[in-house]
């Protein structure tokens, strides 16, 4: 049986060490940020960086090398350099939101899709979970990254702006979920420029400047923002009317297109 250690408590690493427990590893421990973890490395065959992305270069060189430990990060944006002091570098980045680590263990087995570089020990991770590992190399990972920040985060955050829409009218966020997952479904199945729907991919510029119109104007910006992303998956011409951008005072048009 292997065994692992982690450092950093957070969800990704209570939620990686129990999908690891629960797939045959050893788990010796999680330290804290009070730990000393100069000898995180040693006894143990990987260890984890479950830390911040901004903390991984300097805990990894807080921890003294050992040639047979292999040294894993968590951290989707970074590439192995931020590992340096240790011989078998290697990342891990699961695919997948880990809100708790109740669902974030659940999640880690459940055949998801996990970002590896570096040494085998990354991929050999990922297929004992249960996953599906590909690579993606050190000059692609912020753009990676990027990609998996719009897909899940800034999902959300859209999300958070139809809750707030809607409660204006009386509505609660629950009504839309379905038409969300629906879209979500439908990109699965016939890919975003076939699955999209709705006035921007119709052209019916008429319909989109109501909706500015009847918005309060802090919710503006956010939704002119997706008529122009929305605008550009449909292919329409840059040269086709667009709505009128967010009231640069909240109350007198600014008069700038919107377009990408």
């Amino acid at each position: 049986m292997k065994s692992v250690r982690l450092i950093g408590p957070g969800r990704a690493g209570r939620s990686l060490a129990r999908a690891l427990s629960s797939s045959g590893y050893r788990v010796s421990g999680i330290l804290a940020r009070g730990d000393d973890q100069c000898a995180a490395a040693e006894g143990v065959d990987v260890l984890v960086i479950a830390t911040p992305d901004d903390a991984v270069a300097q805990v990894a060189a807080g921890v003294r090398p050992v040639p047979s430990c292999a040294v894993v990060h968590l951290a989707a944006s970074l590439g192995l350099e931020v590992l340096g002091p240790h011989e078998r570098r290697a990342s891990l980045h699961p695919l997948v939101p880990l809100p708790n680590p109740e669902v974030g263990a659940a999640r880690l087995v459940s055949g998801i899709g996990f970002a590896v570089a570096g040494d085998p020990v990354a991929e050999e991770l990922a297929l004992t979970l249960g996953g599906r590992p590909f690579a993606v190399a050190e000059a692609d990972r912020a753009r990676y990254h990027a990609a998996a920040c719009v897909a899940a985060n800034h999902v959300v955050a859209l999300l958070g702006q139809v809750e707030r829409i809607a409660a204006t009218t009386g509505v609660d966020l629950e009504a839309f979920l379905a038409l969300s997952r629906a879209a979500i479904e439908d990109v699965a199945r016939l890919g975003p420029a076939s699955a999209l729907t709705g006035p921007a991919a119709r052209g019916d510029w008429a319909t989109l400047e109501r909706h500015r119109r009847a918005l309060p104007p802090g919710e503006r910006p956010g939704y002119l923002a997706g008529v122009a992303l929305t605008s550009r998956l449909a292919g329409q011409p840059p040269s086709a009317p667009r709505p009128r951008a967010a009231e640069a005072d909240g109350t007198r048009p600014a008069g700038v297109r919107v377009g990408v």
